[in-house]
């Protein structure tokens, strides 16, 4: 058997290939709840500053024994803050918002989506998130015409004209909430989750699932 140039250029490349590591998977993660079981994927590449935050809250095993203490049947389910007790747990320093970066690169709080909750600052998200179970699209970032000034913004049906791009841009009610990944496995759980019927519960008033929902384990897989 003649071994030609070509044969041993094509030998070469397929031990590079072989050698090369496989295309990473984006990193998961198994809920284990009182309920049942979910697994959220996550997306650095779209929300990096907010995926590594989210992973470490994991790795710190932040979550076990945290509830899902906010539940609107038609809007969304939220935990990772509170345990059993009603106890709100320590966080690290919060994360900056990446709401618009991750919209750009396609991801919508849409059924299954999952999110960062925050308090009305936009940069003030630490460990509690929330999945979304319809479609939640006023929620995601305005999205800031081209222009500065901008010389017309249309929000809530009024219209603006020439307004100074930094006065968009650092708006707090146009910043939105920052996907980060989606429930890939056990929706059905999810939903289990949205439909336990809910009222007062230690210090908020409503939407409190009656019967706990607590989130016995959070493992990267």
């Amino acid at each position: 058997m003649t071994i030609t140039r070509r044969t041993l250029a094509a030998l070469a490349a397929a031990t590079l290939l072989a050698a090369l590591p496989a295309h990473a998977a984006e990193p998961r993660v198994k809920f284990v709840t009182s309920e049942g079981e979910f697994v959220i994927e996550v997306y650095p590449d779209k929300a990096p500053k907010t995926v590594a935050n989210f992973l470490q809250y994991v790795k710190d095993k932040h979550y076990d024994g945290t509830i899902f203490h906010r539940v609107i049947k038609n809007f969304m389910v939220q935990g990772g803050g509170y345990d059993k007790d009603y106890k709100e747990k320590e966080t690290r320093a919060s994360v900056i918002h990446e709401g618009r970066a991750a919209l750009a690169k396609g991801l919508k709080n849409q059924p299954g989506m999952v999110a960062m909750a925050r308090t009305n600052d936009p940069h003030s998200a630490t460990a509690q998130f929330f999945i979304n179970v319809v479609d939640n699209s006023r929620l995601d970032p305005v999205i800031i015409p081209p222009g500065d000034p901008v010389p017309k913004f249309e929000y809530m049906g009024q219209t603006y004209e020439n307004v100074p791009r930094k006065n968009l841009i650092n708006h707090p009610q146009l910043f939105g909430y920052t996907v980060f990944g989606k429930v890939v496995s056990g929706m059905d759980t999810v939903e289990k989750i949205r439909n336990t019927p809910t009222g007062a519960g230690g210090p908020f008033p409503a939407d409190v699932p009656q019967k706990p929902v607590v989130i016995e384990s959070a493992r990267i897989l």
